[in-house]
């Protein structure tokens, strides 16, 4: 960032920290208070052979739970399209530009490009709950529903961009052909290998701004010692959020669906999560009529986009 900079004590930072907090909890109260209330309104709705087809803007009850849920969010950009494909324009070859004389032509040049097709995925999660946890007035009920569907579809989300899974998946960070890879030792011993995938990402033109593995994987990485014989761990911590850790001052993000010994280097700017418009929230009655239950499924549909595919590294252990 540019121009002067203001410097604040340990004091104002908490402060700071705090609020900001707080504001996080108050903003996810709301979602889930406004979640809650449409559920049960929706739930209410009990006459037999109805089906609740919910407008538009419910859809954002699913949405913004799993964009809250979700690594791949949390690391990527998103990007909303209206249409069934997303054309992402990759530059081939720049113009030619040169130094000419004052009052001489300039010879034209042309820009190739390739393109990039993204065909949103669809994500579907499906609750069957009984009657009389539909029709029960705790908020708790309809709270548990609307968390569960939005953590079927932010878990499997998840797993397709960390993942290989073929069929109708998207292809993610395991299907990506030219991604930068790092070997590292089979025990980590020190950083360097993050700082060779720093360099490479950089040289592909991306800036790593997040480190995502597994939970086992962090830890040990996390018990790396800044000396032989010191208690004091490498990694540094990040003040802005309670118990984050950070490699290279880039925060580490856990997630399940990275393969053991894999720690991927995701460049934010590099990597589109491609969100198409309608997503769905829907309660049916009469599907489940026979065993007085009440169906309940979120549907979204989601793809990635990494046209820089150089500029995110897959760091991998050697096999002991």
């Amino acid at each position: 960032m540019g121009g002067g900079f203001l410097t604040f004590g340990p004091g104002a930072r908490s402060i700071r920290c705090q609020a900001q907090r707080a504001t996080n909890r108050a903003a996810n109260a709301s979602a889930y208070a406004q979640t809650q209330g449409f559920l049960r309104m929706s739930m209410f709705t009990t006459a037999s052979g109805t089906s609740a087809v919910l407008p538009p803007e419910y859809g954002e009850l699913v949405t913004k739970p799993v964009e809250a849920l979700s690594v791949a969010y949390l690391t990527g950009t998103k990007v909303i399209t209206g249409a069934n494909k997303y054309i992402v324009p990759i530059l081939t070859s720049d113009v030619t530009v040169g130094a000419v004389a004052e009052g001489a032509e300039i010879t034209p040049s042309d820009a190739d490009f390739d393109e990039l097709e993204i065909v949103p995925a669809k994500f579907a999660g499906l609750t069957i709950v009984s009657r009389e946890l539909a029709d029960d007035s705790s908020p708790s009920a309809a709270d548990q529903v609307g968390r569960s569907i939005a953590r079927q579809i932010a878990n499997a989300v998840d797993n397709a961009l960390f993942n290989s899974l073929g069929g109708v998946n998207p292809d993610g960070l395991a299907d990506l052909t030219g991604i930068s890879t790092v070997s590292a030792p089979v025990t980590y011993a020190n950083l360097d290998p993050f700082e060779e995938a720093v360099s490479k990402s950089e040289a592909a033109g991306g800036r790593i701004t997040h480190w995502v593995t597994g939970a086992a994987t962090a830890l040990e990485i996390a018990k790396l010692k800044d000396a032989s014989g010191s208690n004091r761990g490498l990694l540094n911590p990040d003040l802005s959020l309670e118990g984050r850790r950070t490699i290279l001052g880039r925060p580490v993000v856990i997630s399940p669906y990275v393969p053991a010994d894999v720690v991927y280097g995701v460049s934010k700017d590099d990597l589109l999560v491609v969100t198409r418009e309608g997503t769905r929230l829907d309660v049916d009655h009469s599907a489940y009529f026979s065993s007085d239950r009440v169906g309940v499924r979120g549907t979204m549909r989601v793809g990635f986009a990494m046209p820089v595919a150089a500029a995110h590294v897959r760091i991998t252990n050697a096999a002991a």
